[in-house]
């Protein structure tokens, strides 16, 4: 069996790119190292942002329970706090579903916050909501939030029409 020149230079290059390869992936490696070195790196980076991220969360919720008002318009809640101490504000007449679940985004989730609404919140809750300019107090949603915190069944145009509120 006889190799001529262009087998021999095919056959040398496979060996040397093979040699190479096993220097690479070799545990004495210098490649290896490295690439175990970035390993290492990266997970004690995940592990400090997973503690900052925990103690953030903490934080959040300690605020959440020091605050009777939302902490800013647009505020998120946190996966703890959800579904908790939370009023059906679609109960309010004026409020639908869809207000209720973007009252409830901007950190507005008691009829206690919605009876303590200023003018200025409320201008702000109108733009969010898409309102018209004087909506709310047309509505008259501060003066239901106060009947239903008080335990009024029905504080809508009923309750306005008779005074009770």
């Amino acid at each position: 069996m006889s190799f001529n020149l262009n087998e021999v230079a095919l056959l040398l290059v496979v060996l040397v790119i093979g040699w190479l390869l096993g220097l690479m992936m070799s545990g004495r490696g210098k490649y290896r190292r490295l690439w175990q070195d970035e390993q290492a790196v990266h997970r004690s980076a995940i592990k400090e942002r997973d503690a900052r991220i925990e103690a953030s969360h903490k934080r959040i919720a300690e605020l959440e329970r020091h605050s009777a008002a939302p902490i800013a318009v647009g505020a998120t809640t946190t996966a703890a706090g959800v579904g908790h101490g939370r009023d059906d504000l679609s109960r309010i007449s004026g409020v639908s579903q869809a207000q209720e679940s973007a009252l409830n985004q901007a950190g507005y989730h008691r009829y206690g916050q919605i009876a303590a609404l200023n003018a200025e919140q409320e201008a702000t809750l109108e733009a969010r909501l898409g309102l018209k300019p004087g909506a709310i107090a047309h509505d008259d949603w501060r003066g239901q939030a106060l009947a239903l915190e008080r335990g009024d069944s029905k504080p809508g145009l009923l309750s306005r029409l008779t005074g009770s509120h």
